[in-house]
């Protein structure tokens, strides 16, 4: 189960993604539109302009703005910024390896197997899939940031 942080990540970055060109969203306005507390967005917004997805401007038009296009931000990425490593064990895990205890061998080890699998699938899809094809999906008509409450 992803984060409410991650959640409201993604739902920040499809709101300011689906910002007409050349216009920014406050982070008051994202937060009002998606009932997300304010401060705990503010953090938010503030980590995904450290990980150089987002932009922040100032003055009258103020406000968020993606900093690289739609199409080139994974799921996979942006759930890795709030979650961490995706792999249910340690010993799957690119970027924080590390061989399970109780392990004898993960040549022959059923659990690292099945496991595998299952995180194979679900990395191909997280890392395949962007916010860009989400908003092109998406039954509103690519207008992931207009009012809506039915997403849960």
């Amino acid at each position: 189960m992803i984060s409410n942080k991650a959640k409201y990540a993604f739902r920040a970055l499809l709101a300011v993604a689906a910002a007409p060109e050349g216009e920014s969203l406050t982070s008051a306005e994202i937060a009002r539109r998606y009932n997300i507390p304010h401060k705990f967005l503010e953090q938010i917004l503030l980590d995904l302009k450290k990980a150089g997805i987002l932009d922040s401007r100032r003055g009258k038009s103020g406000g968020y703005v993606m900093l690289r296009p739609a199409d080139t931000i994974s799921f996979g990425e942006v759930l890795r910024i709030f979650e961490g490593p995706l792999a249910p064990l340690p010993c799957l895990s690119r970027q924080s390896y590390r061989r399970c205890e109780d392990c004898v061998s993960e040549a022959t080890c059923e659990i690292r197997r099945e496991f595998g699998r299952a995180y194979d699938a679900s990395r191909q899809v997280l890392d395949s899939r962007t916010i860009g094809d989400a908003l092109a999906d998406s039954p509103y008509g690519g207008n992931a940031g207009q009012e809506r409450r039915l997403v849960g």
